[in-house]
């Protein structure tokens, strides 16, 4: 096909052929019912006159929208947070690369998520879902296992009522180990800051911290523990400045995620507090503007744009290979030991 000529549209390659619209169709589709001598006289001349496909055509010979639908874990009019980005960004190139589609789908003050995803599957806009940041006892990930919809999970449910696809970082074991460490830089005050929906991943990171911390003989205090809204920056500041005024001061604020990691850095600044020298601060995720920070913060990081891309890899085997294509992957965090954490104060 030449720079300046246009691509065609099944009609017209029937046309152009000779044969009818289905003969096209079942040909481009491999049916055995069109002759292989047909089948490639049609497939020559797709080629050599750019004939894309329409979903719907797609649709009709094989039964696939060969789309992979992700739902935006927010509503939507809300900017996508980095993590997001970063996951969709591993994501969309996978998938790519596997010849599929990425259809989003979002939330909204008229739909919740479990209405969208339901339309979503109900209206065959994507053979395989992604779904990420669930909750403790999360719903679509239910109504996906219980239709035995194609899907893959980024995260994981505590008590699964059947088999699903997952991929999460075992932050459980990232937050023991870093008790340890700041145990050993002399740190024995410490505070948990943390997301008050009941995602699973804060379970786990939560739970992996205060176990080390009861083992060492320092348990976390209940007051030494804020459960902030997310998404409402004056109440992260509000929370973040009660830990920080309590006497004696907590010597070691540990975040579940970078955002709430920022805010801690934030509150610190604004009360004239050095970080490491008077606190150290710890976040989860490495999202890009970490090492950009102020300082530049001490996080874990869990591979986002890498972690999309498998995540990707899975649910086409899950759509190709149906439950035998079930599988579930938990990935290790690597500690990054930048500027925002150190020996503990002396008193």
């Amino acid at each position: 096909m030449s720079e300046t000529s246009r691509a065609i549209g099944l009609k017209e390659l029937a046309r152009v052929l000779g044969l009818s619209v289905p003969t096209v169709s079942r040909a481009l589709g491999g049916y055995s019912d069109v002759s292989q001598k047909t089948r490639e006289r049609v497939v020559q001349a797709a080629r050599e006159h750019g004939y894309v496909a329409s979903r719907a055509g797609r649709m009709l010979v094989s039964g696939r929208s060969n789309a992979i639908g992700m739902m935006l874990p927010q509503p939507a009019g809300q900017v996508t947070d980095a993590f997001v980005g970063e996951f969709l960004l591993g994501l969309a190139d996978s998938l790519a690369e596997l010849g599929r589609d990425l259809f989003l789908a979002a939330s909204s003050q008229s739909r919740d998520e479990l209405q969208v995803l339901r339309n979503m599957v109900d209206g065959s806009q994507a053979d395989g879902i992604v779904i990420n940041r669930l909750t403790v006892d999360d719903a679509r990930a239910r109504v996906l296992i219980a239709r035995r919809i194609p899907f893959v999970a980024h995260g994981r449910l505590i008590d699964a009522p059947g088999p699903y696809s997952w991929l999460d970082t075992d932050g459980e074991k990232a937050l023991d180990g870093l008790a340890r460490l700041l145990a050993r830089l002399g740190h024995r005050r410490f505070a948990l800051v943390m997301p008050d929906v009941a995602y699973t991943f804060a379970h786990f990171r939560s739970r992996g911290l205060e176990r080390a911390l009861k083992e060492l003989g320092l348990p976390l205090r209940p007051d030494h523990v804020a459960r902030v809204a997310p998404n409402d920056p004056a109440s992260l500041q509000a929370a973040a400045r009660i830990l920080l005024s309590f006497v004696p001061r907590p010597t070691a604020i540990v975040a579940l995620t970078d955002p709430l990691a920022f805010a801690v850095l934030e509150a610190c600044r604004g009360l004239g507090l050095r970080v490491p020298a008077d606190v150290s601060v710890i976040g989860f995720d490495n999202v890009p503007m970490a090492a950009f920070a102020d300082p530049p913060l001490t996080t874990f990081d869990q591979h986002i744009r890498e972690s999309g891309r498998i995540a990707g890899e899975m649910v086409v085997e899950r759509v190709e290979r149906g439950e035998a294509g079930i599988r579930s992957l938990l990935l290790e965090p690597k500690l990054e030991l930048r500027a925002s954490h150190g020996p503990a104060p002396i008193d």
